[in-house]
């Protein structure tokens, strides 16, 4: 092993080396050539565009807007879903009243976490199929529309649009050259679904950091009289910051793809208009919609594009995050 350590290493890193640069390398590379392209994904030809294809970037209303859709998805998705997860984590493992100076979970916490991760075993589908039928504009099948129908909020003869307005909701239309960037009520209907399907991932994260931290340092705060508020800020916070930052990255990573919940959620009008496009999204109907099949050069620039934002991020928010690690 000792005069022969150099060929053992190479002889058990060759092949999976090998197989990442021809699969995850390569591909990046491929991509970065042909959104220098005009290339429409078909024909033998590859004509060269340069950096075209990015500066036209800046003149697409539908990215623009695709974009300013991730921006605030990445603000609200990981705050809301964090801030949920925390609470719940902290009510399940140290917000019960109990012997050991209250040091424990609410009554029944393992059934709540139970609930709670119930929806990370679902597939897209199903998740599709159930929130299309919550949100539809019925208020005969649409359950939601049903709900508040039944309880006199909404005039059975004018349900809510839900998945169908296109208007800004909450936040007001920013003006960016010739084009309104909002975000529409179809685009917060998207971020509630995903934050209910984040959350019990997170919510068990949280909670194993928790159950890490030893219960005298919870019982001597107690008996010193802190209150469950500060308990929680001069405590369970600080003790927990390494997953915090963990899940933020891995949240904003998630909302800056966002494809699958905007793909099979929104309804076809909506993706027609770009009223529910995020940048993955309007990537893949640039890339293989039925009317822009000569677009694939130009998908493969925004796609660049998105990857450059998604590590930037990334980056920033290591670096914003970065903590000493406390040691018990």
């Amino acid at each position: 092993m000792n005069h022969g350590r150099a060929r053992f290493i190479v002889g058990f890193l060759f092949f999976p080396v090998l197989l990442y640069v021809v699969y995850v390398i390569w591909p990046y590379l491929q991509t970065i050539g042909y959104s220098l392209t005009d290339w429409n994904g078909f024909t033998p030809e590859v004509p060269y565009a340069g950096f075209g294809n990015y500066a036209d970037l800046l003149k697409d209303e539908t990215f623009l807007r695709s974009l300013y859709h991730n921006a605030v998805i990445l603000v609200v998705y990981p705050i809301v879903t964090i801030l949920l997860a925390l609470f719940f984590a902290f009510m399940l493992n140290v917000g019960g009243r109990g012997d050991k100076a209250g040091v424990r979970g609410v009554a029944g916490s393992g059934l709540y976490k139970t609930i709670f991760f119930f929806p990370q075993l679902l597939s897209i589908a199903i998740v599709a199929i159930l929130w299309s039928r919550i949100f539809e504009s019925s208020t005969d099948t649409g359950f939601l529309n049903a709900l508040l129908a039944k309880v006199g909020i909404v005039d059975p003869q004018r349900p809510l649009l839900f998945l169908g307005e296109t208007n800004s909701w909450l936040l007001p239309g920013i003006p960016f050259g010739d084009t309104i960037l909002d975000a529409p009520v179809v685009l917060w209907c998207l971020i509630a679904i995903a934050v209910w399907g984040g959350v019990g991932f997170y919510l068990v994260l949280f909670s194993a950091g928790m159950q890490s931290i030893p219960r005298d340092i919870f019982e001597a705060a107690l008996l010193d009289g802190s209150t469950r508020g500060q308990t929680f800020f001069r405590i369970t916070l600080p003790l927990l910051w390494e997953q915090i930052s963990v899940a933020w990255v891995y949240l904003g990573i998630a909302a800056l793809d966002f494809f699958l919940l905007a793909y099979a959620i929104a309804p076809p009008s909506m993706q027609a208009t770009g009223a529910s496009h995020v940048m993955s999204s309007w990537i893949y109907h640039t890339a293989f919609g039925s009317s822009r099949y000569d677009k694939f050069g130009y998908a493969c620039a925004m796609a660049v594009a998105m990857a450059a934002f998604t590590f930037i991020f990334a980056l920033i928010q290591l670096r914003i995050t970065r903590r000493e690690k406390i040691e018990f």
